[in-house]
């Protein structure tokens, strides 16, 4: 397999947590440069991940002056445009962690860049890899479930707000849960049913357990005055064509129904959940019936391979967009709606009225 030079932007947690041990697994990438504000980071990154070789930048334009194919964009949301623009511009394919950006004018000069240069992007929403979502995606495109009229994206914790980095800092990110993990859940049921024509979204914003303290955070307590996202938020979207979709986020909820990057499906011949594996309903010889389909052996239905992680295939399915042509699972008009979507909430919310979409 051909090796192709890449370079990192971005070292800290999604970098380290995901895609590096990914991109090492891989074998197909060699990283030649390595960038982060914290010098430090990068050079850690480059002791684990690189090689004696590869540089170590502060400033990602000095790095976007380096031989690579392409580029992975692993830093706060505020960034992830600027840096993808920059990168298609100077003849990169990008890799762009989620969400695709903050806001949707964003979102779309990130596909309009893409356009005009011919080059690759693609937004790290991993958990369609999952063995359960290509299944269920699968089914939704053989119409087992028929028409997809109602749908939940479900993205609930009880108590882990993530106390490191910048998730907390809404000038950085954007929001707190909803733009986090909302965006996986949400990106996930529209992928499902293949719509991606909203046409109004109607939300609610919560910042209510901020200032608690002794909170039982998963992550250790948090610090009210640094807490300036929501805690939780909720959407009501419509779409075009009738259907409906629930969208529930949070990091904080007291709440025993915890459920994340997940979706249920309600459709005319059909419905499906993630709740405890996947579940399949139907009527089925004029009875109720449950399918719960064995995906403990055999990994991901569309690809090579067998009991990959999901962030494995990404890394395989960019690397063959790449070097093969072959066509990318996550798209960026895709991705664009969900911040689409995303940013009509937070607008909803804060005006008390429903956003309409031409």
């Amino acid at each position: 397999m051909e090796k192709i030079k890449i370079g990192i932007v971005g070292c800290g947690g999604i970098a380290n947590g995901k895609h590096l041990p990914a991109i090492k697994r891989n074998g197909n990438y060699e990283i030649v440069a390595f960038c982060d504000i914290i010098k430090e980071r990068a050079e850690e990154a480059k002791e684990k991940y690189g090689t004696a070789e590869s540089k170590v930048f502060t400033d990602y334009n000095e790095l976007l002056k380096e031989d690579v194919v392409a580029v992975y964009v692993l830093t706060p949301n505020k960034s992830h445009s600027a840096i993808s623009i920059a990168a298609m511009k100077a003849g990169k394919n990008v890799m762009c962690e989620k969400p695709m950006a903050k806001t949707y004018a964003e979102a779309k000069q990130m596909v309009e860049t893409a356009k005009e240069t011919g080059k690759i992007l693609t937004i790290g929403y991993q958990n369609r890899y999952r063995a359960d979502s290509t299944y269920l995606k699968r089914a939704c495109d053989n119409d087992e479930l028929g028409e997809i009229y109602y749908a939940k994206a479900h993205a609930v914790r009880r108590r882990a707000v993530p106390t490191w980095g910048v998730f907390l800092n809404e000038e950085e990110q954007g929001g707190g849960p909803l733009i986090d993990i909302g965006t996986h859940a949400l990106d996930l049921t529209l992928w499902m049913m293949n719509n991606y024509e909203p046409e109004s979204v109607t939300g609610s914003v919560y910042r209510k357990l901020a200032d608690q303290t002794e909170t039982g955070n998963a992550f250790g307590e948090w610090d009210p005055s640094k807490f300036t996202v929501e805690d939780s938020a909720f959407g009501f979207i419509k779409m075009k064509n009738g259907a409906t979709i629930h969208l529930e986020a949070s990091w904080a909820l007291n709440t025993l129904d915890v459920d994340e990057a997940k979706t249920s499906l309600c459709g005319t011949k059909a419905g499906a959940d993630m709740k405890n594996g996947l579940r399949i309903n139907k009527v089925k010889y004029n009875k109720q019936c449950v399918e719960s389909p064995e995906l403990s052996a055999g990994g991901v239905a569309f690809f090579d391979g067998e009991g990959e992680k999901d962030s494995d295939v990404e890394q395989r399915v960019f690397y063959n967009a790449i070097t093969k042509g072959t066509d990318l699972v996550v798209k960026p008009e895709q991705a664009m709606i969900v911040t689409k979507i995303l940013e009509a909430i937070y607008e909803s919310a804060k005006t008390g009225k429903t956003v309409y979409f031409d």
